[in-house]
C-alpha cells in the first residue's frame, strides 16, 4: 500500500485526484504495474489508476487474466474498476479508504455481490485507511 500511496501523492502533484494502484504477484510480490489516475493528462475517463494498472500488467503479462495477482488500491474501487477486477480474474484487492460515494465495492453498485459479477475476488479494506484520507481531503481542501 506503501506504494500504491505513493503513486497518489504523484497523481496529486500532477493536478489529478490522488487515487493510486500497485498490482503485484501474489507467489513472489513482483510489482507487475503500478500508476495513479491520469483522467486529465489524457483526457480519458477510464484513466483511473486501477484501470492503468490492470492494463499494464495484462500487456506485460500477456494475458487478459491476472490469475494469481493482487491489486492495492488507495480509494475503494467504483463501478467500472471492480467490473474490470472481475473480468481480471484478480485474486485479492486491498484498497485504503472506502467511498461512500462513488464506490462500486461495499457501497453503491457492490459489484461482486451481483448474481451476473463472474468473479469475485478476497477483498481488503481500510489498510492506510488515514493515509489515504488525508490525501484526498487535502486535495479537494486546496481546490475549494
Amino acid at each position: 500500500m506503501t506504494v500504491a500511496l505513493g503513486e497518489a501523492a504523484a497523481a496529486a502533484a500532477r493536478g489529478e485526484v490522488p487515487v493510486g494502484a500497485v498490482l503485484v504477484e501474489r507467489a513472489t510480490g513482483r510489482v507487475l504495474a503500478r500508476d495513479g489516475n491520469r483522467v486529465e493528462a489524457l483526457a480519458d475517463p477510464t484513466a483511473h489508476a486501477e484501470m492503468l494498472a490492470i492494463r499494464a500488467a495484462a500487456a506485460a503479462l500477456g494475458t487478459p487474466r491476472l490469475v494469481g495477482c493482487a491489486l492495492y488500491v488507495t480509494l475503494e474501487p467504483c463501478a467500472m474498476c471492480a467490473q474490470a477486477i472481475a473480468l481480471a480474474r484478480l485474486d485479492l484487492l486491498v484498497f485504503a479508504a472506502y467511498d461512500p460515494k462513488g464506490g462500486g465495492v461495499e457501497h453503491g453498485a457492490r459489484v461482486f455481490d451481483r448474481a451476473t459479477c463472474n468473479h469475485r475476488p478476497e477483498i481488503v479494506g481500510g489498510v492506510a485507511e488515514s493515509a489515504a484520507a488525508a490525501l484526498l481531503r487535502d486535495f479537494f481542501a486546496a481546490r475549494r
